[in-house]
């Protein structure tokens, strides 16, 4: 069992749901801003929709009474395939850059029928995590896929890069979403941060002693081969566009295993 050190598919459901009316109606929001995400072909609705459903994450998660609630939340372990091949770092970097947002925490390890990714954290959380990375990975496969250089080789090359630029991109998005929340949030309300400052590292904690927990003491990753430049940037600026939107698979070009 590995736990990743690199910069940073759908999942198996958990046996447990989300905790509380108030985690499945903000899933359900979430889903529905990332359902008209996806609907509109006008770039900047897109990005509107999308940054809506970041914040509204953002602020249930900086929310005394929201913290409150989800005190009896449970604490879980979502598998998620990452496959074989090429660009399985490249996309436990970006399931890291999702879960990292969230307080969940990521180690993986490899299997005959290729890496897993086992994402510890609530339930609630994983909910999202499962949700955004989900379409994001979709997203940023279907931009890869149209990606041709003069060899197969080459090609690869540069869509891994190009994923690790997305990665890096996501990390940075989600974590301007959640600062600027946390700013006006702080601002609007003139309460105490300090006591929503100390639950969230509780919180935090608990996920950080529940992964030790069920895997016990976990060994750090190799660092990945270095990325292309041209490609990183390429999947940079793809994520700063990206939609959150949960698009058909259907309509998605596979990049299959790498």
């Amino acid at each position: 069992m590995s736990k990743s050190n690199d910069h940073r598919s759908p999942g198996v459901s958990s046996d447990n749901p989300i905790s509380g009316d108030v985690g499945r109606g903000l899933v359900e929001r979430v889903r529905k801003l990332m359902d008209k995400a996806a609907a509109t072909t006008n770039v900047h609705e897109a990005d509107a929709f999308s940054r809506k459903a970041a914040e509204l994450i953002a602020r249930h998660r900086i929310d005394p009474a929201s913290l409150a609630e989800r005190r009896d939340d449970h604490l879980d372990v979502r598998e998620i395939p990452l496959g074989r091949g090429a660009y399985v770092r490249a996309r436990l970097a970006l399931l890291m850059a999702v879960a990292d947002a969230h307080d969940a925490r990521v180690v993986f390890a490899a299997t005959p029928t290729g890496t897993i990714a086992y994402v510890a954290g609530y339930g609630s959380d994983l909910d999202l995590v499962e949700v955004i990375y989900t379409s994001l990975h979709a997203q940023a496969a279907s931009r890869m896929s149209a990606e041709r250089r003069a060899t197969s080789a080459s090609t690869q090359r540069y869509r891994r890069s190009f994923l690790f630029g997305y990665a890096d991109q996501v990390a940075k998005s989600l974590e301007d979403v959640r600062r600027v929340t946390e700013e006006a949030s702080t601002t609007a309300h003139a309460v105490d941060d300090a006591g929503r400052s100390l639950e969230r590292l509780d919180r935090g904690r608990r996920v950080e002693e529940y992964l030790r927990e069920r895997f016990g003491r976990v060994r750090a990753a190799r660092g990945s081969a270095g990325a292309e430049i041209s490609g990183w940037s390429a999947g940079s600026a793809a994520a700063e566009r990206a939609d959150l939107g949960r698009r058909g698979l259907s309509d998605q070009r596979s990049l299959g295993p790498g």
